[in-house]
């Protein structure tokens, strides 16, 4: 079994991790997250792009472990903010990790706007950084078109998902099965294109 450090201490982020791989037939990683390795000194999430802070923190996982590292910086962003949050999603509200607030304040900011201008996207970077002295990296990036809604809907995912709308659908990403949005999801898509690398490690 070969070990693979997910830099992140969100149990969703490995579950749906730990899905895209089993569909990939990659059952043989065993997968890690921060919680499971000693504390190490985790830099800043200081980039100007999601791909920089995505490789900043596989690097310093790989760096502190030795373990191939793979690394999620991923966020919304809406177009009539100008593209924010943008990579400082997960604190919009001041606060790190406050989804509540940082939905809230994003609502309030929309409350304005018409329905046919609230487009948005989900963007996520995927970073794996493996092999002697970290020589070996790969970095890759998914989106996820769509709209923001007026109010918060559905009880699954995480985030902005509650108030996200895909294009094309009706239906929340809240209001999606797990199974429905790795199919379509800007982290499902980007750790797609991360399998190739992913079966190097093997």
């Amino acid at each position: 079994m070969t070990a693979l450090l997910v830099a992140s201490r969100n149990p969703k982020k490995l579950a749906e991790l730990r899905r895209v791989l089993d569909d990939a037939g990659l059952t043989a990683l065993t997968l890690r997250s921060l919680a499971d390795v000693p504390p190490f000194p985790e830099a800043p999430e200081t980039g100007a792009s999601f791909e920089q802070n995505a490789l900043a923190k596989a690097r310093d996982g790989f760096t502190a472990t030795g373990l191939a590292t793979v690394a999620d910086d991923s966020g919304l962003a809406v177009a009539a903010l100008g593209g924010m949050p943008g990579v400082l999603s997960a604190r919009w509200c001041g606060r790190h990790g406050d989804d509540a607030a940082n939905t809230a304040l994003l609502l309030a900011q929309l409350h304005d706007v018409p329905d046919d201008r609230r487009d948005a996207a989900f963007v996520s970077a995927c970073a794996l950084v493996w092999g002697p002295a970290a020589a070996q990296q790969t970095v890759v990036r998914g989106e996820w078109a769509g709209r923001i809604a007026r109010a918060p809907r559905g009880d699954g995912g995480f985030g902005y998902d509650p108030v996200f709308v895909p294009a094309g659908g009706t239906r929340t990403a809240a209001e999606l099965t797990p199974a429905q949005k790795d199919a379509a999801s800007h982290r499902g898509r980007a750790l797609a294109l991360l399998v190739p690398a992913l079966r190097a490690l093997r």
